[in-house]
């Protein structure tokens, strides 16, 4: 997810129990990577293996281009992108909108595959729309093009990320091919994800927005998947640390300046988590200085957590 998915909160996803993340969607028009915001997202330094890196466009020699060079800075997965529904992505031909061209999409897939010395994956909806989900027929493309493992979210481009994502089309995907498939789509809890897996017959689930200010998910549900058993939710001081971990990261990678700014959309995803933070979260906005961010995460909580232990 472009500007969630950076390197500090993949690091910190991995950490808490994530399988694999990938990396922020990468233009594969190399000559825009000298841009501020390609440096960010193609910098996997000291990232937790396998380095999974993400590539969208919608030219089958640049994309071609982009897997060989980001698999000679060390990429050890190319992930194509042709599920997004963002309207500038699509308007680009890209993300989704390749969903509408089969031609094209196996053009792209077969170029990416050949010029990869690596694993390439792919992430598909399951249409262009809901009179038109060709997912099982994208899938099938993919496998026969020596795709190593497919994701698939559970609303066309035309659905947005409206109503209920569904899981036939990823069940029939799933019956038809002999790679992995991996579902995606409105997984927000260990429950949910062993229903989705049990219904689709998945090899994985895929988290995304679930995973916005509840990075802890992860655990969540590979122990429910391991064990059975569902984990106590976090104490406020294990959120605390969670988050000043990861406000700390956001300043490293980034920067005063910039890491102050990125910060505060994070924060705010936290604290959507807890109840009568909103106060809070409106003044932590107006900070421009990473350490008072800091202290004041710190000094917020404490006072939760001081009233809690007074009520017990």
């Amino acid at each position: 997810m472009a500007g969630v998915t950076d390197r500090p909160f993949r690091q910190l996803c991995r950490q808490l129990g994530a399988g694999l993340a990938v990396s922020e969607m990468v233009t594969s028009d190399t000559r825009l990577w000298g841009s501020r915001k390609s440096r960010f997202r193609l910098d996997h330094c000291g990232e937790m293996a396998p380095v999974s890196v993400q590539i969208a466009g919608g030219d089958p020699e640049r994309m071609a281009e982009a897997t060989r060079e980001n698999v000679r800075r060390g990429a050890q997965i190319i992930d194509i992108n042709m599920g997004c529904p963002a309207k500038k992505v699509c308007k680009k031909a890209a993300g989704s909108a390749l969903l509408r061209d089969e031609k094209l999409v196996a053009d792209i897939l077969q170029a990416v595959v050949q010029s990869a010395s690596v694993p390439v994956t792919l992430k598909i909806r399951t249409g262009w729309c809901p009179d038109f989900r060709n997912g099982t027929t994208i899938a099938k493309m993919a496998e026969d093009a020596g795709i190593a493992a497919l994701a698939v979210h559970g609303r066309t481009r035309a659905c947005g990320y409206r109503g209920e994502a569904e899981f036939d089309t990823i069940a029939d995907i799933v019956s038809r091919v002999k790679i992995p498939v991996f579902a995606n789509g409105d997984i927000t809890s260990a429950d949910r994800a062993r229903e989705v897996l049990d219904y689709t017959g998945a090899a994985a689930v895929m988290i995304g927005r679930a995973a916005q200010g509840r990075p802890w998910i992860f655990r969540e549900i590979a122990h429910f998947l391991a064990t059975g058993e569902r984990l106590p939710e976090p104490t406020l001081d294990e959120v605390r640390k969670i988050l000043l971990t990861h406000l700390g990261e956001l300043h490293r990678f980034y920067g005063e300046l910039m890491g102050v700014r990125i910060a505060r959309k994070h924060v705010g995803w936290y604290l959507k988590t807890l109840a009568n933070s909103e106060s809070f979260r409106k003044t932590f906005f107006q900070i421009e200085n990473a350490e008072v961010q800091n202290a004041s995460v710190h000094e917020w909580f404490e006072r939760r957590i001081t009233r809690g232990a007074q009520a017990a």
